[in-house]
């Protein structure tokens, strides 16, 4: 296996730390929290990435243009990429997801792949919520979910 190096630069925003994290040329996770023990870099790719969080959460910004690469599974990764056409400021179910990857009996690998996401805020899982319009689940806590359902309205 090839070791590819990481590099980190924490985020200060108002859900709190976000830890973002690449290979240098493409984004590759968020982390929600610090990772201690890391120097912060300069890498383009994440100074590019900072200024646009900044952008999205001043409702400066709705669309990212951040070259993405999540590591995932075959089926993680094109619910991830049908995530990333879900339009700001809109929700749909797990099951209308589930239906919109052509496996409409599968909400709840598709929750579990949702809950997955290592790229959440850019590739929008939160906008994810339950047929009924309660919120689920969200990796950065149910307050956060909300916070940024509530920016996008």
């Amino acid at each position: 296996m090839i070791e590819t190096k990481l590099y980190y630069r924490n985020f200060m925003g108002p859900i709190g730390d976000l830890t973002l994290i690449s290979d240098g040329h493409s984004l590759i996770e968020i982390k929600f929290g610090p990772v201690t023990n890391t120097v912060n870099s300069n890498k383009p790719i994440l100074l590019e990435t900072e200024k646009q969080l900044s952008e999205y959460f001043k409702k400066e910004r709705k669309v990212f243009s951040i070259k993405l690469d999540p590591i995932g599974t075959e089926f993680q990764l094109t619910v991830w990429n049908k995530l990333l056409q879900i339009p700001y400021g809109e929700t749909i179910s797990y099951q209308e997801l589930a239906s919109r990857i052509g496996k409409k009996n599968a909400s709840r690998a598709v929750g579990n792949a949702n809950g997955k996401n290592p790229i959440p805020i850019i590739i929008p899982c939160h906008r994810v919520i339950r047929k009924n319009g309660s919120f689920g689940g969200y990796a950065g806590g149910l307050k956060v979910k909300k916070y940024l359902l509530e920016l996008e309205k």
